[in-house]
């Protein structure tokens, strides 16, 4: 598969708003991949190629977000748990349970504050701080990277 093919696909999936586009012509096969959700400040999309090599390009900004740059650099203040792994993100231990914490909740350490999905596997994240849950960064559902900071306890 030629390199304009593949860009024009790229193309396709970061304008249509699909997550996932995986074509095969005979011996090849392209899967591409949305990572976050359009409305995040910053989306990569990655294109698995036949030998295993990974292509990561860029998407474009969406329009007047110019600040969000400015603002994704300012760290929340307060104790940051970050995420161990990656994986998605969830508040609770099923869709229709009560969330493990909320803004304002007390937590002490060693309390479960959500669970990382990673490889069908449920992992608990504990809080490894004693103190009031101030912020939480990640939605329900999204998926998250190692080392990106989940929740903040002050």
């Amino acid at each position: 598969m030629d390199l304009r093919k593949l860009k024009t696909l790229i193309e396709l999936v970061e304008t249509s708003g699909i997550a996932e586009l995986e074509i095969q012509e005979g011996e090849e096969r392209v899967r591409i991949t949305r990572s976050a959700p359009p409305a995040a400040a910053a989306t990569t999309t990655n294109v698995q190629l036949p030998l295993g090599g990974t292509l990561v390009a860029p998407a474009a900004m969406p329009a007047g977000s110019g600040t969000l740059a400015a603002a994704a650099s300012e760290e929340p203040e307060g104790h940051l748990v970050k995420s161990p792994m990656v994986g998605t993100f969830y508040r609770a231990a099923s869709p229709g349970a009560k969330s493990f914490v909320e803004v304002g909740d007390a937590v002490q350490a060693g309390d479960t504050l959500c669970i990382i999905e990673a490889m069908k596997l449920m992992n608990e994240i504990e809080s490894d701080k004693t103190g009031v849950v101030k912020q939480i960064l990640v939605e329900n559902g999204q998926p998250v990277e190692f080392g990106q900071p989940l929740v903040v306890i002050a």
